[in-house]
């Protein structure tokens, strides 16, 4: 984890308190969930006992109340003992129920900071076709400078492609480009006939009015709208606040949530994880892993984009082609193969490739002099799993 190299202190704000620990990330979280694994066993123990002594109390009563009403009607009978014996169960019946109070009280106290992660699910489309989108020497274009080297790569059918690069690098403007948006540019964008596309920008400053109004624009189902926030930890108040009182998480929240409730051939997210909970986080990255939706995506966090590659295991190997002459920059790849579960049928037979790694002005993967141009030989490397 990325966190526990440069931190040894957590600070967690939880639902109830905040705590201040000693360690690094994956200490405390270990620790936060072995406290929330006791105390859900507690709590189920606890709800065990005080439905035991609800019973008990109940029954006690009726015994008492039973042996109280003996007194009248029955003949000559010992009243003062009935008395007694009909006082001594009301006692024990008391008794009982303040132990229960007690045991309520303590079940009380647990679960205060419970954290619970719900299974998100996408349902994307099969493309009939392999190709989905093929970038072809594109060059996004700002102030009549170009942004990067000419960049070319396809999209197919299972991948999970991640944009590298330094920021102003031009990787969310070839994701603008993908979706439409009226870039300056040079280059071909080939997009295929009929596909359809899910877009999450990094900006949410466009958002604003009612969640409700944000789904009808969107033309995308309310309820399950929705559900997919409740999911994603968003109370039932957040319902009725406009968008533009939301936190920056919140926004990015909003905009996934959209995203999954669209069917599409290629999900295309800028940043999923800018301002997301731990938890959140966790969702998305079993949503990917489960479901393999094809996807090109921005996104800094190395761990994240490790898990996503993870997705099924392989062998490695290195392969070099495609050599470009360039004075100062290189573009490199690394793809990850394995084939998506759910994604086409088995019988189909080619080559599946499921994550990869397009970097735009990246470190020379190896150099060597060109004495006829004085220049460096920067090389494509292509990894293969």
């Amino acid at each position: 984890c990325f966190l526990d190299g440069c931190v040894d202190h957590i600070l967690a704000i939880n639902r109830s308190n905040i705590e201040v620990q000693s360690g690094n990330f994956s200490t405390w979280f270990t620790n936060f969930q072995r406290q929330q694994e006791f105390e859900l066993a507690q709590n189920v123990k606890l709800k065990k006992s005080i439905d035991n002594m609800q019973k008990a109390a109940k029954r006690t009563s009726v015994w008492s109340d039973r042996i109280e009403a003996s007194k009248y009607g029955n003949g000559p009978v010992d009243r003062g003992y009935i008395g007694r014996k009909s006082a001594k169960m009301m006692k024990r019946s008391k008794a009982i129920e303040v132990r229960q109070q007690r045991a309520i009280e303590e079940k009380s106290g647990l679960l205060k900071n419970l954290e619970t992660v719900e299974d998100l699910k996408i349902a994307p489309l099969l493309y009939f076709s392999d190709t989905l989108v093929t970038f072809s020497d594109v060059v996004p274009i700002f102030d009549g400078k170009n942004v990067c080297q000419p960049i070319s790569f396809t999209v197919k059918q299972g991948e999970r492609i991640a944009l590298d690069g330094k920021n102003g690098s031009g990787k969310t403007s070839l994701l603008k480009l993908l979706v439409g948006q009226q870039i300056e540019h040079r280059g071909t964008v080939a997009i295929g006939s009929g596909m359809i596309l899910s877009y999450v920008p990094q900006d949410t400053s466009m958002l604003n009015g009612s969640l409700s109004e944000f789904a009808e624009a969107n033309r995308i189902d309310e309820s399950l709208f929705k559900a997919i926030l409740r999911k994603m930890d968003f109370s039932r108040i957040q319902f009725e606040k406009k968008m533009e009182d939301f936190s920056a998480g919140q926004k990015k929240k909003v905009l996934i949530a959209k995203s999954l409730c669209e069917q599409a051939h290629l999900y295309v997210w800028d940043e999923p994880l800018n301002y997301i909970d731990i938890y959140s986080r966790m969702q998305i990255e079993n949503l990917i892993r489960e479901f393999s939706p094809t996807m090109i995506f921005v996104e800094h966090d190395l761990a994240f984009r490790n898990t996503v590659k993870a997705v099924n295991g392989q062998d490695e190997r290195r392969i070099s082609c495609a050599a470009i002459d360039s004075p100062a920059r290189s573009c490199s790849a690394v793809i990850k193969a394995g084939k998506p579960q759910g994604c086409l049928p088995a019988s189909i037979d080619f080559e599946w490739r499921s994550v990869a790694e397009i970097g735009l002005k990246l470190r020379p993967i190896s150099t060597g002099t060109c004495k006829a141009r004085n220049s460096c030989k920067l090389w494509f490397s292509v990894i293969l799993f």
